[in-house]
């Protein structure tokens, strides 16, 4: 391996900014974390004290569920489709 090589990969792909931090993880994120389909339950169960982002600040998962009212989700897209329309879709706030 050359010298040039292991520079590329000591630095990241992407550059990160200096902003303010993002509270929470991204919902794609948390759906990676999981098989489907998935009840609601279990997915509480597993992933339930999970905070995830939203326009209005960081949200716990097992509270955004408790609102769902989809007892099984076939699929990852179905689940963040189902979350991303209770918490809704936009710009995040940062802290």
């Amino acid at each position: 391996m050359s010298d040039t090589d292991e520079a590329d990969e000591a630095e990241p792909a992407v550059e990160l900014g200096e902003g303010p931090d993002v509270s929470g993880e991204p919902i794609a994120r948390v759906a990676s974390r999981l098989t489907w389909p998935a009840k609601r339950s279990d997915v509480v169960t597993q992933e339930g004290d999970a905070v995830v982002r939203s326009p209005e600040g960081p949200r716990d998962l097992d509270e955004v569920l408790a609102d769902a009212e989809v007892p099984l989700f076939e699929s990852r897209s179905e689940f963040v489709a189902t979350v991303e329309e209770l918490v809704g879709r936009g710009p995040v706030a940062t802290e």
